[in-house]
């Protein structure tokens, strides 16, 4: 069997070599906020935003501390968008489409939570307001119109040790941000590796 021809290119293929979707798979979703989610996305310091644009797809992760994510109601999320770098490759793409799909992780917990949805972007003053964390405002939230909920099981989670503590590796075994800008874009790593603590602790919010 060459490589080529083992790629499968058919549904019926893919479908037959995988078999029949357990039910509970299919049972698990609901079009709405149910409440036995709810309690995961209260739980949740983190979340995985993930888009599409006219370049392609992004992934971006979003943090605060749990409940940073409002249940408006059983079919409304509010997300706000804390500072960062200013690519807003993730507004730039709901722009552009405005389907996103978000993955909530909870520590120490094996199941995380998927929702898909689309999403607007939004500047209403009393709506910031709301979000407000030492006295600083996000530039926008994100008003997301839930289409789907459902829970992802904790195989994933369990085979990569997640939230193993004895699997967690020292910052220093990887290349400092500084260090990957050096090799990349010929910037001063030292400096921005010596900068970047007070850098983000100023500039969380």
């Amino acid at each position: 069997m060459t490589e080529q021809s083992s790629v499968i290119t058919e549904l019926t293929e893919l479908e037959r070599l995988y078999g029949t979707v357990a039910r509970p798979s299919i049972a698990k979703v609901t079009d709405h906020i149910h409440p036995a989610y709810r309690p995961f996305i209260d739980a949740s310091p983190f979340v995985a935003l993930a888009t599409s644009g006219p370049d392609g797809l992004d992934v971006s992760p979003r943090g605060d501390p749990a409940g940073f994510i409002d249940i408006e109601d059983d079919r409304t999320l509010l997300l706000p968008d804390r500072r960062g770098n200013n690519r807003i490759d993730s507004l730039r793409n709901i722009l552009y489409d405005n389907r996103v799909a978000l993955l909530f992780l909870v520590p120490g917990i094996g199941e995380t939570l998927r929702v898909n949805g689309t999403a607007a972007i939004s500047t209403d003053p009393a709506l910031l307001e709301r979000f407000a964390v030492n006295n600083q405002l996000p530039k926008t939230v994100l008003r997301i119109a839930v289409d789907t909920v459902f829970f992802q099981c904790s195989r994933a989670i369990l085979r990569a040790g997640l939230w193993d503590v004895t699997t967690q590796i020292p910052r220093q075994s990887l290349p400092s941000t500084g260090s990957i800008l050096r090799q990349i874009a010929e910037i001063d790593g030292d400096a921005y590796d010596k900068a970047l603590p007070e850098r983000l602790k100023n500039s969380l919010y």
